[in-house]
């Protein structure tokens, strides 16, 4: 396991993309492309040739390739934070102790979750649907002599003029074509072009000593040239019609050239020839600037590819590692504060849990500021969904690294906590149990109260998601330890709230739910809950009598009415209806003794009840663009791609 150290040489941090444990989510899915014989049909229109070309390529290049990993986050215990303290570092450790110790001390929740390629894919068959293909035509400058000569391969020649083909090639390879607009043009020249790619990525992954000082500045030269390019118009709506689960994402039409641009980088970066001394003459602060402006491409396999890379780039160069956080700093400003749109927020969270994750101790200023200026406030954009694994990841992180960033860090959430949208709810109760995981007892003191009293709402919540959600904290056993020692200020808060919805929700499963909850506390201290008991049943008896009092002055107000000379004409106009009881009771307290006896065989019925089915929000089943789902299936992730290869 690697994690990226600040301000220290690192390994190859290939930890970014392995999926975690028992929460993969594999797609094995591989569907073939037709035959090239298929495509020159008649009756097919321009793009969807240039979509078989572009699967065909894929294919002859990743045949078998399989489909990304969707991960989400998975849970941490306190026995398992418990059993990493011993990679903590007292004060009198040295720097370097810290750090070997920390890429240590974590042994179940190291890895960032990974994130999806495809998004809202229900299980079961989907429907297939024609429209039209909205393929990207980046702002590429094509090339105005694109006839390219097939040269020799490296094999054929001898070594001493290798290093001249190789920069040939990578010379040939900054010829750019056209994949939209004229998909058909310049067929043989896009195959000398792939192919060149293709020997290239083979030649630097099992040679040795070929990567020379002439080299750099020609392969930064070709990548540039290739990548960095203006970004088409978002085919998808902005705004608050965005929607990010369900609006597909748009391919990059010129993606098999793309990737093998990528993978060849990326083989360059990885090769054990590379040297960044020489490097960083080429891979300077205007090339991840350029690089980071890629991120917000809408084709998430480039945005796959562009996060390995840039954590490589990260990893070996220290001089920009600073520059590289300042740039994502702003980003992230742009899209809470300005824009709210952006594609590739996840992408650049996952990479940021994995430099957290190897801050040395103690944290830095600037990197607590990070978390409570910019990490909290991306709680509050409306597309939380498509980033919050990651980004509950990079939160918990924080508090692992530093426990006195608890209470703000709760507080923040409860500022930020939705008042309307539910499914929002459900996320931010997921990241609080996160974080109620790690809690230290002494940060619990700080912020039980407030947080106990958002969970009562949260009980009291409509939406039977939220109140399922909310109610499972008791069946986490660390918090309930947390409880049980605060439970004399816990309980009187949480009481009221889940006796009056014992009887009152609507739905049947809360009922159990909550007389777990309530058997818990009963047990956990009974003379507490006998006093809570009665202190509600008191409060209850004094809210009638207020009740009583202003049917009775209403009553009072009602005969001085009748005294007026046209109170008969106004009763004729408005009826003779008196005033309506609007109160909503739970059930009477007539005994404490009946309402244990109900709560425990209430309880007994739901302590089966597990959890073990995911809480997810229900989609409507859209229609599916299959030449989109088979692309994102037939997708190898980059570090997958490397892992699988031996690098």
């Amino acid at each position: 396991m690697v994690s990226i150290y600040e301000d220290k040489k690192v390994g190859d941090g290939s930890m970014l993309n392995r999926p975690g444990g028992a929460h993969r989510l594999c797609n094995d899915q591989c569907v073939k492309p037709r035959r090239y014989g298929q495509l020159t049909g008649s009756s097919q229109s321009q793009s969807e040739v240039s979509r078989e070309l572009s699967r065909l390529w894929l294919w002859s290049i990743r045949e078998g390739s399989k489909g990304g990993y969707a991960c989400t986050m998975p849970n941490k215990t306190k026995k398992d934070k418990e059993s990493s303290k011993s990679g903590k570092v007292g004060k009198s450790g040295g720097q370097e102790n810290s750090e070997h110790e920390s890429s240590n001390r974590k042994t179940s929740n190291s890895v960032p979750p990974t994130t999806q390629l495809l998004k809202g894919k229900q299980p079961g068959s989907q429907t297939p649907v024609k429209k039209d293909k909205r393929q990207s035509s980046s702002r590429f400058s094509l090339s105005n002599n694109r006839e390219l000569q097939k040269l020799p391969a490296f094999k054929d020649v001898p070594p001493a003029e290798q290093e001249k083909l190789f920069i040939q090639k990578l010379r040939q390879c900054c010829v750019l074509f056209d994949f939209v607009s004229d998909p058909l043009s310049d067929l043989k020249w896009k195959e000398v072009k792939r192919a060149a790619l293709s020997e290239m990525v083979e030649y630097i992954t099992h040679n040795r000593n070929v990567i020379t000082e002439p080299i750099y500045p020609e392969v930064v030269h070709m990548f540039a040239v290739n990548m960095f390019r203006t970004l088409p118009p978002s085919s998808n709506p902005t705004g608050a019609e965005f929607d990010p689960e369900e609006d597909e994402p748009t391919l990059e039409a010129a993606w098999p050239h793309l990737q093998l641009v990528y993978e060849f980088f990326l083989r360059f970066l990885e090769s054990p020839d590379f040297q960044p001394n020489i490097a960083k003459k080429y891979i300077d602060q205007r090339f991840v600037m350029q690089l980071l402006e890629l991120f917000d491409s809408e084709d998430p396999r480039e945005r796959d590819f562009l996060k390995t890379t840039l954590h490589r780039i990260y990893g070996k160069f220290l001089g920009l590692r600073a520059y590289i956080r300042k740039q994502i700093n702003n980003i992230f400003y742009r899209f809470i504060y300005e824009t709210e749109h952006h594609n590739g927020i996840a992408e650049l969270l996952e990479i940021l849990g994995s430099i957290i994750n190897g801050f040395a101790l103690p944290l830095k200023e600037e990197h607590k500021i990070f978390l409570l200026k910019v990490l909290l406030p991306l709680h509050k954009v409306k597309s939380l969904s498509v980033y919050h694994p990651q980004l509950a990841y990079c939160v918990v992180q924080f508090l692992e690294k530093d426990s006195t960033l608890t209470e703000p860090t709760v507080m923040a959430l409860l500022k930020y906590w939705p008042k309307t949208h539910s499914p929002k709810e459900v996320m931010f109760l997921n990241e609080l149990e996160e974080i109620l995981d790690v809690i230290e007892p002494s940060e619990f003191v700080k912020v039980m109260e407030p947080l106990f009293r958002q969970l009562a709402k949260c009980v009291s919540s409509p939406h039977f998601q939220v109140a399922e959600r909310a109610l499972y904290y008791w069946n986490n056993e660390y918090i309930m330890s947390l409880i049980s020692d605060n439970a004399a200020k816990i309980l009187p808060i949480m009481f009221p709230a889940l006796y009056r919805n014992s009887k009152t929700h609507w739905n049947k499963t809360i009922h159990g739910l909550i007389y777990n909850a309530l058997k818990l506390f009963m047990e956990m201290n009974q003379k507490l809950f006998d006093d809570c008991t009665q202190q509600f049943k008191a409060e209850k008896s004094k809210e009638k009598a207020k009740w009583k009092e202003r049917e009775e002055a209403w009553l009072k107000i009602e005969n001085l009415a009748k005294s007026n000379p046209q109170f008969l004409m106004y009763i004729d106009s408005v009826g003779s209806e008196g005033p309506m009881d609007m109160e909503t009771d739970g059930p009477v307290l007539d005994d404490v003794n009946m309402l244990k006896k109900a709560v425990v065989e209430e309880a007994t019925q739901i302590q089966k009840v597990h959890r073990e089915r995911p809480l997810m929000r229900r989609k409507s089943e859209l229609p599916k663009d299959i030449s989109t789902v088979t692309a994102l299936e037939l997708h190898r992730r980059a570090e997958e791609m490397l892992t699988h290869d031996g690098h």
